[in-house]
């Protein structure tokens, strides 16, 4: 059962690239009727990619720097929101890095960094901003797998890439288990091969074309593709789907 509309602001992490996934989900939740937090490590970019929404979609928008992996730098960014905007609706845990690197060559440094950002940054922000929402009776969060997580490993993401995806998967059916009776869904998106900034320039057009073959819809995904699916998560009237896992991928990856 839908909540009656009333202004929220959305927190999306990581939305400072200009080609990101993150950024496509602030016009989308922007066009949706939420107001804007931008976190991001560049100040620069998230305050850029909330003048851009702002000036698009005439919502309120902020743009805040924060490591999403220091809980006292986000605590200070998720009060600083809560203070100048309406309150947390909702949150994409968008912020991650990835690794190619193989098993066999991976280093218990990089791993961890893996680890930290992926899955420790989500759970901290989630863990900051959850109590509100419980509070309220209403809040959606969403998580950014990967088909990786899924199918293990993928075009650019190795063995610690995918576990640490994986390891969010099984964190969003747990909490949408814990937080459901509060009116808090928690769903992940997996997206397989979108055309960010991470994919740009790293496919030669001989292999990008067979993958393109592959796919069953015959072409790469856009971030506006994900954006949509993490905005329809994000309505009010969505709040029956929780615990559920969004493939994102045209196709390529069925189960």
């Amino acid at each position: 059962m839908a909540t009656p509309s009333a202004p929220r602001t959305a927190v999306i992490t990581g939305a400072g690239s200009r080609r990101g996934i993150g950024r496509a989900t602030a016009h989308a939740l922007a066009a949706a009727g939420y107001h804007i937090a931008v976190l991001d490590l560049d100040k620069e970019a998230a305050e850029d990619a909330a003048r851009e929404v702002a000036a698009r979609h005439g919502v309120e928008a902020l743009g805040l720097a924060a490591d999403v992996t220091d809980a006292d730098a986000v605590d200070a960014a998720v009060g600083a929101v809560e203070a100048a905007l309406p309150p947390v609706g909702a949150l994409v845990n968008n912020a991650g890095i990835t690794s190619p690197t193989r098993f066999l060559d991976v280093t218990p440094a990089e791993w961890d960094r893996i680890f930290e950002v992926n899955v420790r940054g989500s759970f901290v922000v989630s863990h900051r901003v959850a109590a509100g929402m419980a509070e309220r009776g209403f809040g959606r969060i969403v998580l950014l797998s990967s088909v990786s997580a899924e199918r293990g490993g993928g075009v650019f993401g190795g063995v610690a890439y995918s576990a640490a995806k994986a390891a969010l998967l099984g964190f969003a059916r747990a909490l949408a288990r814990e937080l459901g009776p509060s009116g808090v869904t928690v769903n992940s998106v997996a997206p397989g091969l979108i055309d960010t900034d991470i994919t740009q320039g790293k496919l030669d057009e001989r292999r990008k074309a067979a993958m393109i073959a592959d796919v069953p819809v015959r072409r790469i995904g856009e971030v506006e593709d994900v954006a949509d699916v993490i905005a329809f998560l994000a309505r009010p009237e969505s709040g029956y789907l929780t615990g559920v896992t969004y493939d994102v991928n045209g196709g390529s990856h069925m189960h």
